[in-house]
């Protein structure tokens, strides 16, 4: 690996400037509170708009919603999960803790999406839930996959930590199945100063639990007293912190203590501008996108992706695929890294991590996601901070790498 690249896979995924430093400015300007005040509701406002879904709540961070979405499951010893391989690991970190059966569904070759074939072949009476992500940007086939899953009341939880900007015919992620999660990292199409998150969902009593565990709240079940002899025989006065209802309530089971997982009035400020600068920065790694499948539809022993009519790529990654001999895709990856391109591989399939082997997971049990990662697939950087001068530079060393590669082989698959 190279010390310093002239095309770094950058740390930051979005652009930030004036409109943020702006918002900064009037929060700080501002006697407002600086948390679960009037930017947070504007941001979560605009935010389901956006969607399309009655409810939008934001957390710390996407790994959070993720965590606080699969809760809502109320899994029990028995129920089944199936999950995607191909994906960051903390899409189904959140299920090792659980006593749900964990079951790890193949990938569309192409889009590495969760395949609706496989899925199929893995629902049994005991699934209770299936955990997806849009892999890269391009969403998954979600009417396949919730025509098997609706008449069946499996829940569905859509990742969108890569897929906002994306469009599947006519829709936006986070409102094709029940549960929508989304990731605010520095590295995602928009951040909230490095890290947030949104759940986004349609039913009224999933958002109001969610509502309370991230605000300190106990998510139980509560009913109004019927005892008399609770309160302590004391005056409760009004400005008593709980004077209202802690005598006034019994609990007759906790599922889950609460967590502050407040997203900050100055992360969501910064959220609000950056979703209304979305369409520009989308169609920026959209045009680095381009000028990158122009070069590689070129050459022989590669493979683009290539969404169907309907599906709008939010190219949150840009990744191609090499079929040919053994080694090829190293020696691609490794000239691209001498032209000073540094490429990140994403993501090793979860199935083969050490915590799920001892979970009884391993080598075969996702032949598709297996072949395309270890022999095929390639990510390059396509940030919208990327300047014309190193996406010229990009260019000029993938079809560099590629004509000194590929050129005159036999490849195993066409283009």
């Amino acid at each position: 690996m190279r010390g310093t690249y002239a095309v770094p896979y950058a740390s930051r995924g979005s652009i930030l400037g004036a409109a943020e430093a702006k918002a900064l400015e009037q929060l700080i300007a501002s006697d407002g509170s600086l948390s679960t005040g009037s930017f947070r509701n504007r941001f979560e406002q605009r935010f389901r708009e956006h969607i399309g879904t009655r409810h939008a709540l934001s957390v710390t961070s996407g790994t959070v919603a993720l965590e606080l979405a699969i809760h809502l499951l109320d899994l029990k010893e028995g129920d089944e999960v199936i999950v995607t391989p191909q994906t960051f690991q903390a899409t189904v970190q959140p299920l090792l803790g659980l006593p749900a059966t964990v079951r790890f569904c193949d990938v569309d070759p192409d889009s590495l999406n969760m395949d609706p074939a496989s899925l199929k072949s893995l629902i049994t009476d005991r699934t209770r839930a299936v955990v997806l992500v849009h892999y890269g940007g391009w969403t998954a086939e979600m009417d396949e996959i919730t025509a098997v899953t609706r008449d069946r009341g499996i829940t569905v939880i859509e990742d969108c930590a890569h897929a906002l900007g994306a469009v599947y015919d006519g829709r936006r992620p986070g409102s094709l199945g029940d549960i929508g999660c989304f990731s605010f990292h520095a590295s995602k199409n928009i951040t909230t100063l490095g890290e947030g998150g949104m759940i986004t969902l349609d039913r009224d009593d999933w958002a109001e639990r969610l509502d309370r565990l991230r605000s300190n709240e106990v998510d139980g079940d509560f009913a109004p007293a019927r005892h008399e002899g609770l309160a302590p025989g004391r005056e409760l006065l009004p400005w008593m912190k709980y004077a209202s209802s802690a005598y006034e309530q019994v609990c007759s089971d906790v599922r889950r203590a609460g967590t502050n997982a407040t997203l900050s009035e100055a992360a969501a400020a910064v959220g609000l501008a950056q979703l209304e600068r979305l369409d520009e920065l989308v169609d920026r790694r959209r045009e680095i996108a381009r000028r990158l499948d122009e070069v590689i539809a070129r050459h022989p022993c590669t493979r683009l992706q290539r969404p169907r009519p309907g599906v709008r790529h939010a190219q949150h990654l840009h990744t191609f695929f090499v079929d040919g001999p053994p080694g090829l895709r190293e020696a691609v990856v490794r000239g691209l890294d001498e032209r000073g391109v540094e490429v990140q591989l994403r993501y090793l399939p979860l199935h083969l991590l050490p915590e799920w082997r001892e979970r009884g997971h391993g080598l075969g049990e996702c032949p598709v996601a297996e072949e395309t990662w270890f022999g095929q697939h390639v990510n390059l950087p396509c940030q919208p901070g990327l300047s014309d001068r190193q996406v010229d530079h990009l260019v000029a060393a993938l079809e560099d790498v590629l004509s000194s590669e590929v050129k005159g082989l036999s490849c195993l698959s066409s283009t």
